[in-house]
């Protein structure tokens, strides 16, 4: 089932654009992850699915219900943790919890506690004295203590350590393991590297990318660096046409390989090489890729 649809969806201020013809579909029990810099277009499609903002044009859909129409059932089952994440400075932990609780209609102290246990969070501290991680695990706390079907994340480990990142990382992958589905938006490629099934790019308010981090690392070929023997060595050669995007400085050809790995060895089988390494590239070099080509 997908738990988010996309059809068409376009929302703009004015001559400025937000997002455009955007089409997108995300299934239940996964975690995606949601990239662009700023300005990109990604706080704009938050704001829509979650009732925010009204579509220019097109539809947007969480659990089939229209995002506009329909938001308010739609938000009893979404957790909602936003990049600017701000509360009140008296409320503590314990005070958030029923408050939240009042909200939903339902007694959050259990489950709340328990995920405060494992991002070490004192309850009874009120907001003003936490530090900014700690503000960060309350704002976590809330979005999850109601075990919601969708979880719609803006940076969610910013301000976290490593060792708390991780403790978020491992929440998330079992809320995808219980069937949940983890909207994620984050600036950490890294982290989206290390924890997403899906990948989406988004770039001037259009999707550039959408697709399995394996898959997006198979069209974007081999990148490729080849360490020859001496520099007068590297100037002699012609670089065969599988290759693009070469780079020469010194005795180091470094490149981006298309086609058959195969004909690279076959090529290489006619020159003397002093090292060699190939792999596929990580998701940095992907998202500088699809943000280095030119503009659609």
């Amino acid at each position: 089932m997908d738990i988010i649809t996309a059809e068409h969806l376009t929302r703009s201020y004015g001559t400025r654009r937000g997002i455009e013809s955007l089409k997108l579909s995300v299934s239940e029990g996964v975690l995606f992850g949601f990239l662009g810099p700023n300005g990109a277009g990604k706080s704009t499609l938050i704001r829509v699915l979650l009732g925010l903002l009204r579509p220019t044009r097109g539809a947007a859909c969480v659990f089939g219900l229209d995002c506009w129409k329909q938001t308010r059932a739609i938000k009893k089952d979404v957790g909602y943790l936003p990049g600017d994440l701000r509360l009140y400075s008296w409320m503590t932990a314990s005070d958030a919890l029923r408050f939240a609780g009042r909200v939903r209609r339902r007694d959050l102290t259990r489950p709340g506690r328990e995920l405060a246990e494992q991002f070490e969070l004192e309850m009874d501290v009120p907001v003003r004295k936490m530090s900014r991680g700690n503000r960060q695990k309350l704002g976590l706390v809330l979005a999850m203590a109601h075990e919601p079907r969708l979880l719609i994340l803006d940076e969610p480990t910013s301000g976290l350590d490593p060792l708390m990142q991780a403790t978020a990382h491992q929440l998330l992958r079992q809320s995808a393991r219980a069937g949940r589905t983890v909207f994620l938006s984050s600036h950490s490629l890294g982290e989206v590297e290390q924890i997403c099934d899906r990948v989406a790019i988004v770039r001037a308010g259009r999707l550039v990318a959408n697709n399995t981090l394996a898959e997006l690392q198979k069209q974007a070929g081999h990148r490729v660096v080849i360490h020859w023997p001496d520099e007068s060595a590297a100037r002699g050669l012609s670089c065969p046409d599988f290759f693009r995007e070469v780079q020469r400085e010194g005795r180091t050809w470094s490149a981006i390989m298309t086609g058959d790995i195969n004909d690279l060895f076959s090529w290489l089988a006619h020159h003397s090489v002093d090292d060699l390494s190939v792999g596929r590239p990580d998701l940095e070099t992907l998202f500088h890729q699809y943000y280095e080509s030119e503009q659609p």
